[in-house]
């Protein structure tokens, strides 16, 4: 018989479960007890004065059942996707130069404090320094009309759905340009090398080698432009002009109506698609590569 194993001491043994019971603690305080208490109440009643602590389905029954919640899920996943191919593009061109154009880390680190310190500001102000640019009276129409391009105004350039994706690539285009320079980074050189001593073209070797390994890049940059886009509502509200609607924008009005019941019921449904969405990705690309 094998000598059996000195039994480790208690401290020892719950020393693991110690080291990680603060981050358990914070994640269940702030993150699993909102989302059970949004849960609940969303199968609450409620009417114009208070909320009512009983069961019912009223409030899905009636969101599954209108046509304006499903218009406005629609345009919600629509400014997702756009802004998502928009920001996937710029921001695979701007790390695609950073990565194999700028030679020298000091001007590589240049220009990633150009693309970060605009964050050092609110988001509020910086979509709102697009106004003096788009407005009928602005920049770009005062620009145009003085070369003779267009004799009135363009109004579609503010407070409309080109005015909410512009601002929306304005400001998340970053969260692709990071993980994607990250995922190129990391590319062997000698692998391109490889590519073109067998005589690929650049535009084979962008397509058949250096897009295949970024998949890691665009997943992780994906989640990011998802989850903020799709729960935004201040964009929406600044730059659309009461003209758009997201799912987002429709919950801040039911709880500024006091219908707290059917906020969370909307609020579930837009997590459960979020999640979806996230989840379809990343049963594609394994991010834990690139992490």
């Amino acid at each position: 018989m094998q000598p059996q194993a000195p039994k480790r001491p208690l401290f020892e043994r719950l020393l693991p479960y110690m080291q990680i019971a603060p981050l358990a603690l914070l994640l269940c305080f702030f993150l699993l007890i909102p989302l059970v208490m949004i849960v609940t109440v969303s199968f609450w009643n409620y009417n114009g004065f208070q909320v009512v602590p009983d069961i019912v389905l009223f409030n899905y029954t009636e969101m599954l059942g209108s046509a304006t919640i499903w218009r406005t899920l629609f345009s919600t996943i629509l400014f997702t996707l756009t802004t998502l191919a928009v920001t996937a593009a710029l921001g695979f061109a701007i790390a695609y130069h950073i990565a194999f154009y700028v030679r020298t880390p000091l001007m590589r680190t240049v220009l990633f404090m150009a693309c970060t310190i605009p964050f050092l500001t609110s988001n509020i102000i910086r979509m709102i320094s697009w106004v003096p640019f788009l407005g009928r009276q602005g920049l770009i129409n005062s620009m145009l009309m003085d070369i003779g391009l267009i004799d009135q105004p363009l109004d579609f350039l503010l407070y409309s759905r080109f005015a909410i994706c512009l601002v929306y690539v304005y400001l998340f285009t970053l969260f692709m340009v990071t993980p994607l320079y990250n995922a190129m980074s990391r590319i062997d050189r000698s692998v391109i090398e490889a590519a073109i001593d067998a005589g690929a073209t650049p535009v084979q070797i962008m397509f058949r080698v250096v897009l295949p390994l970024c998949k890691t890049g665009f997943a992780i940059g994906a989640v990011f432009v998802i989850t903020v886009v799709m729960g935004d509502f201040v964009t929406v509200r600044i730059m659309g002009g009461g003209h758009s609607a997201t799912t987002g924008y429709l919950i801040l009005n039911q709880i500024s109506l006091l219908q707290y019941p059917a906020a969370c019921a909307n609020a579930v449904m837009l997590l459960v698609v979020v999640m979806s969405a996230i989840g379809g990705l990343l049963r594609g690309v394994d991010i834990r590569k690139a992490l």
